[in-house]
Parts: structure tokens; C-alpha cells; sequence
């Protein structure tokens, strides 16, 4: 027996003499573990606003993105400015827009690419063929473009309306006879609407769509598609028209909020067209991406308008 408490006894006595860790490599261990939490959280922390060059100091406070005071585009309420992709070297952080908030924008026609929509309206009353010779030219600089036709001239060339849709750009609804449309009685604005091109964008005309008009145009199945940017184009001074190099200078002098996820006003009958070419040439410069054409498009425009 005695044997067997020696062994049992020696048994008893390695396991309480176990050696233990060292205690510097426990330590070291546990804040190795301590310091990579810390940094899995600190990641998804909004960036702080502190000393020169972001030092930490006592009165350091946490601030979000949009509201930083080095934030170009802090003045669209406050929302997040965000780059985008393909908006080329130099552009500004594009902010947040109402669509990305749920709210459908009609300044911008549910523009939420960071790039710029040009449209041109109306209709080029003497030389009907030049809707798609500038469609023609915009394809080929691989722009995607929206025209807003008159319905009553639209319906005497329907092929216009086919040509353009093939050529990679939506055309939209300027209503029949381009009357202001909040001056109509029910009837009447019902018809302008419906006797329109088809499709499911509206731009009324001068702009002028109230509650009535916007109801009456859902209910048709339209969204209504106003602009950011009016180069104003169709007017005149002495008797001459707006220039092409003065239409130019508007598209390029407009400001960055007006630019990013913008939606640029033309017309056919004016010098817009001949502006064309510079206003592509200013913003690609400037840095901004344009609606990229993409191929044939048929009579529905995207919602959200990713282009």
C-alpha cells in the first residue's frame, strides 16, 4: 500500500507543481487582443474632428461625414458627400441626393448617377431631321441625352421619336401643343398630357407643374422631369439669339450643387445644339461624368436614373 500512496502522492504533487505562464508574454497577449477590438470598432467610427492633422486630444469630439467643416458639399443639408466612380480626376464629392433620402426629385428626374443629363426641348420647327443628326453626334461621343418633343410634331414624324430611341436616347413628353399647363381646366390639361409622346416622363411646359398637374400626370403613369440647370437659351437680346458660346459659359459657370446628379435645359429650334460640344468638352474637364449612351432604349426612363 505504501507503494501505492508514494505514486499517488508524487501523481498529486506534479499536478500542483504545474508551471505556470510567464507573466510578460500573458500580458502582452491580452492587450494584443485588448487593441484588436478596439480597432474592429474604431472602423465603422465616424472620423473625428481634432487638433492639426487629426491629433487626438481632450477635446476631440466625433463628427459625422457631412457635417465636417472641410466637407465641400456640407451645404445640401448636411447630407454625405460621396465620389463616384467615373465622375473623372478633380470632381467633388457628390452629395447625397433626395432620392437616396426616398424622395423623388423632379429638378434632377430621379438623377442619382453624380453625372449630368442633357435634354434639349421643344422642337426644331424649320429643320425637323436636326433631332437626329444631334442625336447622331451625341452617340458618338458616347452621351446619352433626353428629348422632350412636342406631341403634335412628334406625331407628323413618328420616325423621329423611333430614330432617337434607337440611337440610346429617352425622349419624354413635352405635352401636345406646349401650353402652360397649370392655366388648363382639368380636361384640357388631361389631353395635353395623354396626346403627348408616350412614355412615363413629363416636362411641362415653362416648368409649371403644381399638385393638380403632378396628380393628373401620375395618374397617367408620369413622373414630372424639370431641370437643375436652365442655360436660357431661347432667349434673345436685340433680336438675336442667345449665342452659343454665352449657352456654354451658363453650363460651365453653374455651380457644383447644380452639376452633380444635374439635368441640363436646352432646346432644338435654338444655339443649344451648337453648344453641345463645348458644354461635353467643360464638364469632362471640370471633372464630371455625362449620362453615358449605353445602346437602344425603349420608352420608359429608369427610376432611379442610374445613367
Amino acid at each position: 500500500m505504501s507503494g501505492y500512496r508514494d505514486a499517488f502522492r508524487r501523481g498529486r504533487g506534479r499536478h500542483r507543481r504545474r508551471r505556470r505562464a510567464p507573466l510578460k508574454p500573458v500580458l502582452a497577449l491580452s492587450v494584443l487582443v485588448a487593441c484588436s477590438a478596439y480597432m474592429a470598432h474604431a472602423v465603422d467610427d465616424d472620423p473625428t474632428e481634432c487638433g492639426p492633422q487629426g491629433m487626438a486630444g481632450p477635446n476631440c469630439r466625433s463628427v459625422p461625414l457631412g457635417n465636417r467643416a472641410d466637407n465641400p458639399a456640407g451645404k445640401a443639408g448636411g447630407a454625405e458627400a460621396v465620389p463616384h466612380e467615373g465622375d473623372g480626376a478633380g470632381a467633388a464629392p457628390r452629395p447625397r441626393t433626395a432620392e437616396q433620402e426616398g424622395v423623388y426629385d423632379r429638378e434632377r428626374c430621379g438623377n442619382t448617377s453624380g453625372r449630368v443629363l442633357l435634354t434639349l426641348d421643344d422642337w426644331p420647327y424649320n429643320d425637323p431631321q436636326r433631332s437626329v443628326r444631334i442625336g447622331a453626334q451625341l452617340q458618338a461621343q458616347g452621351v446619352r441625352a433626353a428629348f422632350f418633343l412636342i406631341g403634335k410634331f412628334a406625331a407628323q414624324y413618328p420616325q423621329i421619336t423611333a430614330t432617337l430611341r434607337q440611337q440610346g436616347h429617352w425622349v419624354g413628353n413635352h405635352s401636345f401643343s406646349h401650353q402652360k399647363l397649370t392655366a388648363l381646366d382639368e380636361d384640357v390639361l388631361t389631353d395635353e398630357i395623354r396626346q403627348g409622346v408616350g412614355g412615363n416622363m413629363l416636362r411641362p411646359p415653362y416648368g409649371a407643374a403644381d399638385e393638380r398637374e403632378r396628380e393628373v400626370a401620375a395618374d397617367m403613369g408620369f413622373r414630372i422631369c424639370n431641370w437643375t440647370i436652365d442655360t436660357h437659351d431661347w432667349e434673345k437680346t436685340d433680336g438675336q439669339p442667345r449665342s452659343a458660346e454665352d449657352i456654354r459659359a451658363a453650363v460651365r459657370d453653374a455651380t457644383p450643387e447644380e452639376k452633380h446628379n444635374g439635368v441640363v435645359l436646352g432646346h432644338l429650334f435654338s444655339n443649344f445644339p451648337d453648344a453641345l460640344p463645348g458644354i461635353i468638352s467643360d464638364l469632362r474637364s471640370q471633372g464630371y461624368g455625362i449620362c453615358r449612351n449605353t445602346g437602344p432604349v425603349n420608352d420608359q426612363m429608369p427610376y432611379p436614373l442610374d445613367c
